[in-house]
């Protein structure tokens, strides 16, 4: 529903057509059905949807609407109305329809996320009688029927008026079965997630192992953080092995560095020496300040890896350049920037990069912007942008020469980009016209553009130039 007009309207015409909300939304978005709330109503004030047949238009073979407005006064209610129409009329215009509505709503879980927004809505009699709806049906409800309604609970519960449906949801999960938290676990939302594991952890359900596969597993760090405190705090001598082998082959270095900070206290501050060379910076911190804390100095280890490019390997340049000196390790790093693997190099000019830039090293560095790997230029790129204006413009057009791949092209035109002027103007006129040109828009040039575009492009770059 973040299309066109009628894009926007499907969901509430499939409900006008007898459709389930299950069969025209995705119903495990919580945005999916506060989206059909506010478009029902606009709709209606629309005249997309007519407010006396909306189920019966095109359709002679549906019913009529269990509801009317006869002009003024009170609607006509009819009889036991469809998950269709009830959901329509929960999100109706008049608030004596929805609370009407909210009388059918406790036996048809299929609307009960509609329910959880009227607990928010403006009307008084409305969001009383929605709250009372979720307080009877809420807690017998189903783990599918909680899975899609919870999610729109923590949704609306920050409105103005949500605070009733928040104070809800948390006593029902605080007394919920295992078995349903379990299935709010594994929820596609992660604000269902966290407050899951929040619950879970807090009336200890989840055992070391369990918590750490979870921090694993999940995708969002709030998750990962409280997963892994909680399965290190439950962590035992007969678990240390499952948990710490979970934590430190983890895919998030939030997860990594987590595992690699319990190592010292399970006395094996030894094994964090693998985590030096990781990728991730802060798995890096976190396996120096173990090491530290058993006794050991990692500036050493970090020197001897670099000093034989057979055993330089991964981020282990970086690492030396972050706990290293400018006068002795230098020279390592810059030996290492014409190491065989790309990662290495790449990983060598970051470690220039983190100290000063002098202008003999501008011009060692400025060579690696044709480096064949993207990562060392894009390193290289990063250590000469602060000084992009004083680096030769016409080495660096050279750099978007035809033959040039893209990613010199790329970097090169960005630098140039500082400098202004009629190189920079020039160059960027002939890579409009280049039969592939640069695809960076950062760069000062648009992406590749349609053939009946590049004339114009032209000319706004040469009346630019002049």
């Amino acid at each position: 529903m973040h299309g066109d007009e009628n894009e926007r309207y499907e969901a509430a015409r499939g409900l006008a057509r007898g459709r389930r909300p299950a069969r025209v939304l995705d119903v495990a978005d919580p945005r999916a059905w506060t989206e059909l709330d506010e478009t029902v109503r606009e709709a209606s004030a629309r005249g997309v949807l007519a407010p006396h047949d909306r189920l019966t238009r095109g359709r002679p073979d549906l019913p009529p609407p269990w509801w009317t407005r006869p002009g003024s006064g009170r609607p006509r209610l009819g009889s036991r109305p469809g998950e269709a129409e009830l959901a329509l009329a929960l999100c109706d215009p008049d608030g004596r329809i929805r609370e009407a509505a909210l009388g059918h709503a406790d036996s048809r879980p299929g609307v009960l996320p509609l329910v959880a927004i009227r607990a928010t809505d403006w009307a008084p009699p409305v969001r009383e009688r929605a709250l009372g709806v979720l307080r009877t049906a809420l807690p017998d409800a189903a783990p599918r029927t909680l899975a899609v309604t919870v999610p729109v609970i923590l949704r609306v519960a920050g409105r103005r008026r949500g605070g009733a449906a928040g104070a809800l949801l948390e006593e029902l999960l605080g007394g919920c079965p295992e078995a349903t938290l379990a299935w709010l676990l594994l929820n596609r939302d992660r604000a269902t997630r966290r407050l899951a594991l929040r619950v879970a952890v807090a009336r200890g359900h989840l055992d070391a192992g369990r918590l750490a596969r979870i921090a694993a597993a999940d995708n969002d760090v709030v998750v990962q953080d409280v997963a892994s405190d909680a399965a290190i705090a439950a962590m035992t001598a007969e678990t240390e092995e499952e948990v710490l082998g979970l934590l430190l082959a983890g895919r998030t270095g939030q997860t990594r560095a987590a595992g690699v900070t319990a190592l010292r206290r399970a006395g094996r501050t030894p094994e964090a020496e693998p985590f030096l060379y990781d990728r991730s910076a802060m798995v890096r911190a976190c396996a120096r300040w173990t090491l530290r804390q058993g006794g050991t100095d990692p500036l050493p280890l970090y020197r001897a890896r670099c000093a034989d490019p057979a055993r330089a390997t991964g981020r282990a340049p970086l690492g030396l350049a972050e706990c290293g000196e400018r006068g002795t390790d230098m020279p390592v790093l810059w030996e290492l920037t014409a190491h065989a693997d790309p990662v290495v190099r790449a990983s060598a000019v970051a470690g220039l990069r983190s100290f000063e830039v002098s202008r003999r090293d501008r011009e060692r560095l400025l060579p690696l912007l044709a480096d064949p790997a993207p990562g060392v230029v894009r390193e290289a790129a990063r250590a000469l942008e602060p000084v992009a204006a004083l680096l030769p413009p016409a080495e660096l057009a050279r750099l978007t020469g035809p033959e040039r791949p893209p990613h010199v092209r790329a970097r090169a035109l960005r630098l140039l980009a500082a400098h202004g002027g009629a190189v920079h103007a020039e160059t960027a006129v002939r890579l409009v016209e280049d039969a592939d040109p640069v695809p960076d828009p950062a760069a000062g040039l648009p992406r590749q553009p349609p053939a009946g575009r590049r004339a114009r492009l032209r000319q706004v770059w040469r009346a630019w130039l002049a």
